[in-house]
Protein backbone atom coordinates (compact mmCIF):
# COMPACT_ATOMS: atom_id res chain seq x y z
CA UNK A 1 0.00 0.00 0.00
CA UNK A 2 1.25 3.47 -0.98
CA UNK A 3 1.36 6.40 1.90
CA UNK A 4 0.73 9.48 0.49
CA UNK A 5 -1.63 11.23 -1.22
CA UNK A 6 -0.70 12.38 -4.66
CA UNK A 7 -2.48 13.98 -7.98
CA UNK A 8 -1.44 13.77 -11.84
CA UNK A 9 -1.70 16.27 -13.71
CA UNK A 10 -1.32 16.56 -17.70
CA UNK A 11 -2.56 14.57 -20.65
CA UNK A 12 -0.37 12.43 -21.65
CA UNK A 13 0.74 11.51 -17.84
CA UNK A 14 -3.33 10.87 -16.64
CA UNK A 15 -3.74 8.82 -19.93
CA UNK A 16 -0.56 6.73 -18.70
CA UNK A 17 -1.75 6.38 -14.86
CA UNK A 18 -4.77 5.38 -16.25
CA UNK A 19 -3.21 2.32 -18.40
CA UNK A 20 -0.54 1.48 -15.81
CA UNK A 21 -3.25 0.17 -13.71
CA UNK A 22 -3.08 3.11 -11.05
CA UNK A 23 -6.32 3.76 -8.88
CA UNK A 24 -7.55 6.95 -9.99
CA UNK A 25 -10.36 8.29 -7.28
CA UNK A 26 -11.16 11.65 -9.34
CA UNK A 27 -11.24 12.82 -12.62
CA UNK A 28 -11.42 16.41 -13.14
CA UNK A 29 -11.53 17.57 -17.09
CA UNK A 30 -12.18 21.04 -18.79
CA UNK A 31 -15.67 21.30 -19.55
CA UNK A 32 -16.50 21.36 -23.20
CA UNK A 33 -12.96 19.38 -23.87
CA UNK A 34 -13.77 16.91 -26.70
CA UNK A 35 -10.56 16.29 -28.54
CA UNK A 36 -9.15 13.15 -28.92
CA UNK A 37 -6.63 12.56 -25.76
CA UNK A 38 -9.58 13.74 -23.53
CA UNK A 39 -12.26 10.59 -25.44
CA UNK A 40 -8.96 8.54 -24.34
CA UNK A 41 -8.91 9.13 -20.40
CA UNK A 42 -12.76 9.17 -20.87
CA UNK A 43 -12.66 5.61 -21.95
CA UNK A 44 -10.22 4.63 -19.75
CA UNK A 45 -11.93 6.01 -16.66
CA UNK A 46 -15.06 4.71 -17.35
CA UNK A 47 -13.98 1.19 -17.44
CA UNK A 48 -13.38 1.43 -13.54
CA UNK A 49 -14.53 3.48 -10.27
CA UNK A 50 -13.17 7.04 -11.01
CA UNK A 51 -15.45 9.61 -10.74
CA UNK A 52 -15.95 12.34 -13.53
CA UNK A 53 -15.96 15.51 -13.01
CA UNK A 54 -16.12 18.36 -15.98
CA UNK A 55 -15.00 21.66 -14.26
CA UNK A 56 -14.37 25.01 -15.61
CA UNK A 57 -10.67 26.07 -15.72
CA UNK A 58 -10.65 28.35 -12.58
CA UNK A 59 -11.88 25.22 -10.61
CA UNK A 60 -8.93 23.18 -12.30
CA UNK A 61 -6.42 26.22 -11.40
CA UNK A 62 -7.49 26.30 -7.87
CA UNK A 63 -6.35 22.63 -7.40
CA UNK A 64 -3.38 22.48 -9.61
CA UNK A 65 -0.18 22.01 -8.10
CA UNK A 66 1.87 22.57 -11.00
CA UNK A 67 0.22 25.20 -13.24
CA UNK A 68 0.40 22.72 -16.01
CA UNK A 69 -2.65 20.59 -15.92
CA UNK A 70 -3.17 20.83 -19.68
CA UNK A 71 -7.00 20.33 -18.79
CA UNK A 72 -6.59 17.70 -16.45
CA UNK A 73 -5.97 16.37 -13.37
CA UNK A 74 -6.62 13.15 -11.68
CA UNK A 75 -6.67 12.28 -7.78
CA UNK A 76 -5.41 8.98 -6.97
CA UNK A 77 -6.05 7.00 -3.48
CA UNK A 78 -3.78 7.54 -1.07
CA UNK A 79 -4.43 3.86 -0.55
CA UNK A 80 -5.02 1.04 -2.57
CA UNK A 81 -8.96 -0.02 -1.59
CA UNK A 82 -8.91 -3.62 -1.47
CA UNK A 83 -12.08 -6.14 -2.49
CA UNK A 84 -14.89 -7.57 -0.20
CA UNK A 85 -13.78 -11.13 -0.85
CA UNK A 86 -10.27 -10.26 0.75
CA UNK A 87 -11.91 -9.51 3.82
CA UNK A 88 -13.85 -12.75 4.09
CA UNK A 89 -10.60 -14.96 3.28
CA UNK A 90 -9.10 -12.77 6.70
CA UNK A 91 -12.09 -14.27 8.20
CA UNK A 92 -11.88 -17.81 7.24
CA UNK A 93 -7.72 -17.17 7.56
CA UNK A 94 -8.42 -16.39 11.59
CA UNK A 95 -11.32 -18.57 12.08
CA UNK A 96 -14.06 -16.33 12.91
CA UNK A 97 -17.81 -15.26 11.68
CA UNK A 98 -17.55 -12.21 9.04
CA UNK A 99 -17.31 -9.16 11.25
CA UNK A 100 -17.79 -6.03 8.96
CA UNK A 101 -17.69 -2.18 9.06
CA UNK A 102 -20.39 -0.61 7.05
CA UNK A 103 -20.18 3.74 6.37
CA UNK A 104 -22.50 5.77 4.95
CA UNK A 105 -21.35 9.08 4.34
CA UNK A 106 -18.37 9.67 6.39
CA UNK A 107 -17.55 13.02 5.25
CA UNK A 108 -14.38 14.09 7.83
CA UNK A 109 -11.00 12.07 7.46
CA UNK A 110 -10.51 12.20 10.74
CA UNK A 111 -13.85 10.10 11.85
CA UNK A 112 -12.70 7.62 8.60
CA UNK A 113 -9.50 7.41 10.42
CA UNK A 114 -10.15 6.96 13.94
CA UNK A 115 -13.17 4.36 12.82
CA UNK A 116 -10.53 2.20 10.56
CA UNK A 117 -8.42 2.14 13.89
CA UNK A 118 -11.41 1.30 15.81
CA UNK A 119 -12.41 -1.35 13.13
CA UNK A 120 -8.81 -2.94 13.91
CA UNK A 121 -8.67 -3.18 17.29
CA UNK A 122 -12.24 -4.63 17.56
CA UNK A 123 -11.20 -7.47 15.34
CA UNK A 124 -13.36 -6.28 12.47
CA UNK A 125 -12.07 -8.19 9.32
CA UNK A 126 -12.67 -5.16 6.77
CA UNK A 127 -14.52 -1.45 6.11
CA UNK A 128 -16.78 -0.74 3.32
CA UNK A 129 -17.09 2.72 2.33
CA UNK A 130 -19.74 4.16 -0.47
CA UNK A 131 -17.81 5.28 -3.66
CA UNK A 132 -19.98 9.15 -3.51
CA UNK A 133 -20.51 11.37 -0.96
CA UNK A 134 -17.90 10.11 1.32
CA UNK A 135 -14.38 10.95 1.91
CA UNK A 136 -11.83 8.46 0.31
CA UNK A 137 -8.34 6.79 2.09
CA UNK A 138 -6.46 10.09 1.78
CA UNK A 139 -3.25 10.89 3.81
CA UNK A 140 -5.03 12.33 6.51
CA UNK A 141 -7.04 9.14 7.09
CA UNK A 142 -4.00 7.50 7.11
CA UNK A 143 -2.84 9.30 10.03
CA UNK A 144 -5.67 9.66 11.62
CA UNK A 145 -5.59 5.65 11.76
CA UNK A 146 -2.63 5.14 13.16
CA UNK A 147 -0.95 2.80 11.38
CA UNK A 148 -4.58 0.50 11.35
CA UNK A 149 -4.99 1.37 7.14
CA UNK A 150 -2.34 -1.05 6.69
CA UNK A 151 -3.87 -4.05 8.13
CA UNK A 152 -7.28 -3.42 7.90
CA UNK A 153 -8.92 -3.47 4.30
CA UNK A 154 -11.20 -0.94 3.25
CA UNK A 155 -13.02 -1.16 0.37
CA UNK A 156 -15.38 1.15 -1.84
CA UNK A 157 -19.01 0.32 -3.78
CA UNK A 158 -20.91 1.91 -5.64
CA UNK A 159 -24.21 1.03 -3.77
CA UNK A 160 -24.14 0.14 0.06
CA UNK A 161 -27.88 -0.63 0.35
CA UNK A 162 -27.08 -3.05 -3.16
CA UNK A 163 -24.32 -4.32 -1.06
CA UNK A 164 -25.58 -5.39 1.64
CA UNK A 165 -28.18 -7.19 -0.13
CA UNK A 166 -25.50 -8.96 -1.56
CA UNK A 167 -23.97 -9.44 1.74
CA UNK A 168 -27.54 -10.83 3.40
CA UNK A 169 -27.45 -13.48 0.65
CA UNK A 170 -23.53 -14.83 1.62
CA UNK A 171 -25.20 -14.90 5.16
CA UNK A 172 -25.31 -11.72 6.81
CA UNK A 173 -27.34 -9.77 9.20
CA UNK A 174 -27.13 -5.95 9.68
CA UNK A 175 -27.30 -3.60 12.47
CA UNK A 176 -27.01 0.11 12.34
CA UNK A 177 -26.74 2.81 15.08
CA UNK A 178 -29.65 5.08 15.64
CA UNK A 179 -31.50 7.12 17.60
CA UNK A 180 -34.74 5.86 17.63
CA UNK A 181 -33.85 1.38 17.60
CA UNK A 182 -33.70 -1.02 20.47
CA UNK A 183 -31.33 -0.54 23.32
CA UNK A 184 -28.31 -2.47 21.72
CA UNK A 185 -27.46 -4.61 24.76
CA UNK A 186 -31.05 -6.09 24.12
CA UNK A 187 -29.70 -6.98 20.51
CA UNK A 188 -27.85 -10.70 20.07
CA UNK A 189 -24.68 -9.02 18.34
CA UNK A 190 -23.00 -12.36 17.20
CA UNK A 191 -22.38 -14.29 14.36
CA UNK A 192 -21.57 -13.13 10.99
CA UNK A 193 -23.04 -9.73 11.20
CA UNK A 194 -22.00 -5.98 9.14
CA UNK A 195 -22.11 -2.85 11.66
CA UNK A 196 -23.87 0.28 10.06
CA UNK A 197 -22.70 3.89 10.84
CA UNK A 198 -23.86 7.16 9.19
CA UNK A 199 -22.89 10.21 8.10
CA UNK A 200 -21.61 12.93 10.99
CA UNK A 201 -24.95 15.16 10.49
CA UNK A 202 -28.01 13.03 9.37
CA UNK A 203 -26.86 9.64 10.25
CA UNK A 204 -27.99 6.49 8.22
CA UNK A 205 -29.87 6.92 5.34
CA UNK A 206 -33.19 5.98 5.27
CA UNK A 207 -32.52 3.23 2.32
CA UNK A 208 -29.68 1.97 3.78
CA UNK A 209 -31.63 1.59 7.42
CA UNK A 210 -34.33 -0.24 5.58
CA UNK A 211 -32.03 -3.00 4.29
CA UNK A 212 -30.40 -3.68 8.42
CA UNK A 213 -31.98 -6.33 10.22
CA UNK A 214 -32.03 -4.11 13.79
CA UNK A 215 -31.51 -0.70 14.76
CA UNK A 216 -29.24 -0.51 17.59
CA UNK A 217 -29.60 2.55 19.93
CA UNK A 218 -26.78 3.28 22.28
CA UNK A 219 -27.21 4.68 26.05
CA UNK A 220 -27.08 8.19 27.02
CA UNK A 221 -28.05 10.29 30.15
CA UNK A 222 -26.39 13.50 28.83
CA UNK A 223 -28.01 16.81 28.08
CA UNK A 224 -27.35 16.12 23.96
CA UNK A 225 -28.93 13.12 22.12
CA UNK A 226 -25.77 12.16 19.89
CA UNK A 227 -21.97 11.23 19.89
CA UNK A 228 -19.26 11.59 17.00
CA UNK A 229 -19.80 9.49 14.27
CA UNK A 230 -16.25 7.28 15.19
CA UNK A 231 -17.09 7.31 19.11
CA UNK A 232 -20.76 5.82 18.20
CA UNK A 233 -18.45 3.22 16.37
CA UNK A 234 -16.23 2.41 18.87
CA UNK A 235 -19.26 1.81 21.89
CA UNK A 236 -21.39 -0.17 19.24
CA UNK A 237 -17.99 -1.99 17.65
CA UNK A 238 -17.40 -3.42 21.68
CA UNK A 239 -20.69 -4.28 22.46
CA UNK A 240 -20.23 -6.81 19.41
CA UNK A 241 -16.89 -7.51 20.99
CA UNK A 242 -18.14 -8.66 23.94
CA UNK A 243 -21.47 -10.70 22.73
CA UNK A 244 -18.66 -12.60 20.52
CA UNK A 245 -16.47 -13.62 23.60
Amino acid sequence: MRSEEFTIEGRNAVLEAFRAGKPVDRLFILDGSQDGPIKSILREAKKGDTIIQFVQKERLDQISETGKHQGVIAYCAAYEYAEIEDMFKLAEKKGEAPFLVLLDGIEDPHNLGAIIRTANQAGAHGVIIPKRRAVGLTATVAKASAGAINFTPVAKVTNLSATIEELKERGMWFVCADMDGTKMYDIDLKGSIGMVIGNEGEGVSRLVKEKCDFIATIPMKGDIDSLNASVAAGVLAYEIVRQRG
